[in-house]
């Protein structure tokens, strides 16, 4: 059985400084990149694939659909990954459809809509569902959310940017 022993929400999913250092986690030896646009783009997958690879891990790009299946199929086969995708609306179905989490890094989202998305950390804005989404799932699933651009970067926790939007 395998493991997920980090998610990571980027927008940018593979981002190569932040990959090499991450990857360098103890036991990770594949990235899954989780994005159904990405997988379903023969040019895209390809271009994810190959930035994947320059961190020596084995890179998997999939849809959401195609990873819930490997899961309940394989469990992952002995894949111990960092599984990434680009949305927290993604990341959060996926702990909600039963992959284990233990932690979820929220690393780079981009301002979508400039009257309900504020500024939580550095690289990170979010709206109130975005928030609320990850309060149910740290909650219903005991998995430790925290925002982090770089792993150089000083943590966020979770309830931290609650309070941005009086959730805490």
């Amino acid at each position: 059985m395998g493991k997920i022993i980090l998610g990571r929400v980027d927008e940018r999913l593979i981002h190569g400084q932040v990959m090499m250092t991450l990857v360098q986690t103890k036991g990770v030896d594949s990235i899954f990149v989780v994005d159904d646009t990405v997988a379903q783009t023969p040019t895209m997958r390809k271009l994810y694939k190959s930035a994947g690879s320059r961190t020596g891990k084995k890179t998997i790009v999939t849809t959401e659909d195609k990873v819930k299946y490997y899961w309940d199929e394989y469990q992952l086969k002995d894949y111990n990954c960092i599984l990434i995708t680009r949305t927290i609306k993604t990341m959060c179905e996926l702990v909600q459809y039963g992959l284990p989490f233990d932690a979820i890094n929220i690393g780079g989202t981009p301002q979508k809509d400039k009257e309900n998305d504020i500024l939580v950390t550095k690289s990170v804005y979010m709206n109130k569902e975005d928030a609320e989404m990850l309060k149910k799932t740290q909650e219903d699933f005991d998995v430790d959310i925290y925002f982090q651009a770089t792993p150089s970067a000083p943590k966020d926790s979770l309830e931290s940017v609650l309070k941005k939007f009086d959730m805490a």
